[in-house]
């Protein structure tokens, strides 16, 4: 039965996607959706994207395994992030006419700085995109006793197929349809468990303090600090976020819905995390940490509950996974192949979008591959290059400092210093680290440009 509804609910997100395919005329079509969607149905977007693979799967099993601090990116740290998208961002890019990060790039400082972004923003969304390729395949692995790779690789085939079909907008319109899914999953088997002889009172009565502590054994101050600031500042300039924002009927639409994602995000993700704090006292012998969540609706659903809950987490990681694949396309073919080749054909334009689709969903099938983790992988997705994206990005949008030197030198620091601190000097916070080094770089960048175009007696 479940494998029958998870083929009549893929089939139908397909079917969608192949109608919504028929409107699609232009490359802004493709990437924001004609830039006319409404608060409701782009709060739900938002909320939908953000709720991946990591957070019913990979939070849920770390928190099983090590208790609150096996996870604070969910749903603390992404709806802080989800907050602050709208705080600084949302409202300004949109007011730039933009149709993705990039574009800003270019408008703001430079081609070159333009590029460079692109270098580290698509490596970050696809090593997010493996994450989410890793677990789709898990969960139908999980679920139909198939190989694992082979349920990888059909993963790839319907993902590429469901993402080059419908473009932004027939994303949009299934994640509401997905985010409808998961909340009901998720409460689902959160109600099966109330219901069952599982004392709830008596559970946290008896529950050790330590499962209840964000500190993780013999982590320090610093560390705890950074693994806060991964989540809220490493994924803020994520162009799948970003492109929602983008796609919005107004400024004030597009900053609104970032508030009320927030808001639905904090309520929905807190329930993987409780199932994973009572886990301990609701399923023994896990062999695999990841399967909790899985396991545990097996344990407590009813075949038809089972069902529900099966479509939610292939929901949530669908209406992750495509938008990073847009992101990608986007980036790449929008803010370089168009230019580089002098397309001006709207439908050239779309196909070499849908071209990119297909290589993004290839190198992530790869890296899904190799990976260990889900949870591992998201973590590197976060922390990859962003932190000089990020200090860039607030400095040109909220002052009038630096130029195309000072934005160079906040990238180039960017990607140099993470690996640096973790890996060779072996520092407690790396990303901050990288944060605060960003800053500075950016500044002395900003104050050797005006230092030299005044010895030149050029106008700053």
């Amino acid at each position: 039965m479940t494998f029958v509804f998870i083929l009549i609910y893929l089939s139908l997100q397909l079917l969608i996607a192949f109608f919504i395919s028929k409107t699609i005329k232009t490359e802004k079509d493709f990437f924001l959706a004609g830039r006319n969607l409404p608060l409701w149905l782009l709060s739900f977007s938002l909320f939908a994207t953000w709720f991946g693979a990591e957070t019913c799967i990979g939070t849920s099993g770390a928190v099983f395994k090590e208790g609150l601090s096996g996870s604070r990116a969910d749903p603390f740290g992404y709806s802080l992030c989800l907050f602050f998208l709208g705080f600084f961002l949302a409202k300004k890019l949109w007011l730039g006419g933009y149709t993705t990060l990039a574009d800003f790039y270019r408008d703001r400082f430079d081609g070159k700085i333009e590029t460079i972004a692109i270098m580290i923003l698509v490596p970050s969304a696809l090593l997010w995109g493996a994450a989410q390729m890793r677990a789709f395949s898990q969960v139908i692995s999980t679920m139909t006793d198939w190989d694992l790779s082979i349920t990888r690789w059909m993963a790839f085939a319907f993902v590429t197929v469901y993402t080059l079909l419908g473009g932004l907008l027939g994303d949009m319109i299934t994640d509401f349809l997905q985010g409808i899914m998961i909340a009901l999953g998720l409460c689902f088997i959160l109600f099966a468990i109330l219901k069952s002889d599982f004392d709830f009172f008596q559970w946290w009565e008896n529950l050790p303090a330590e499962r209840l502590s964000f500190k993780g054994s013999n982590e320090t101050l610093w560390q705890r600090m950074d693994r806060w600031a991964i989540p809220i500042f490493g994924s803020l300039v994520a162009q799948e976020l970003i492109s929602r924002t983008l796609s919005a009927r107004s400024a004030s639409v597009a900053q609104s819905s970032a508030y009320v994602s927030c808001f639905i995000y904090l309520i929905f993700g807190s329930i993987p995390v409780l199932l994973g704090l009572m886990g301990t006292d609701l399923i023994s012998g896990l062999n695999h940490h990841e399967d909790f969540i899985i396991t545990l609706a097996e344990k407590y659903l009813t075949p038809l509950g089972f069902v529900v809950f099966s479509g939610a987490l292939i929901s949530a990681i669908l209406a992750t996974i495509d938008s990073i694949f847009l992101s990608a396309s986007a980036l790449v073919s929008h803010n370089i192949l168009v230019p580089l080749l002098k397309i001006k054909d709207e439908k050239k334009k779309v196909l070499s979008a849908r071209c990119v689709v297909v290589a993004s969903a290839l190198f992530s099938i790869g890296v899904a591959f190799i990976s260990d983790s889900i949870y591992q992988l998201v973590e590197i997705a976060s922390s990859f290059g962003t932190a000089g994206v990020l200090v860039v990005t607030l400095f040109g949008l909220h002052t009038a400092w630096g130029g195309r030197f000072a934005a160079l030198m906040a990238l180039f620091f960017g990607i140099i210093t993470t690996p640096l601190a973790e890996y060779v000097f072996e520092w407690q916070a790396p990303f901050i680290t990288t944060l605060l080094v960003s800053v500075v770089a950016y500044l002395l960048g900003a104050y050797w440009s005006r230092s030299s175009l005044a010895r030149l007696k050029v106008p700053a």
